[in-house]
């Protein structure tokens, strides 16, 4: 079930930012779909399965200053406590995408 509302939310913003037309729909779409292949099987729906308190929400973003491309960038890249580390996997461009969709979602509530 969580699967299907991730899923579901990832084609809500992919329809978003398709009809919006914009280069950063590009950005936060190419970011979507790397979220969805790498992130949501432990973030669905912006949640985190293994530490409830550390969510992709807002006010948990902002709370352990996560707030920004650069920090979620470090974060997926270097990975921290249960989260691997995707160095290797994800290329610079990846990265930043799905720095860019994970910060649109949260500022839309996921």
């Amino acid at each position: 079930m969580k699967k299907l509302i991730s899923t579901a939310l990832v084609f809500a913003a992919l329809a978003l930012f398709s009809w919006g037309g914009s280069a950063y729909a590009g950005e936060i779409e190419h970011g979507a779909q790397i979220f969805s292949a790498n992130c949501a099987a432990c973030h669905a729906g912006g949640g985190n399965v293994v530490n409830a308190a550390k969510t992709l929400r807002k006010d948990a973003l902002e709370k352990y200053d996560m707030d920004s491309i650069d920090a979620i960038v470090y974060q997926v890249t270097h990975g921290k406590n249960a989260m691997p580390s995707f160095r290797g996997r994800l290329n610079s461009e990846d990265l930043e995408d799905v720095a860019a969709y994970v910060l649109y979602q949260a500022e839309s509530g996921w």
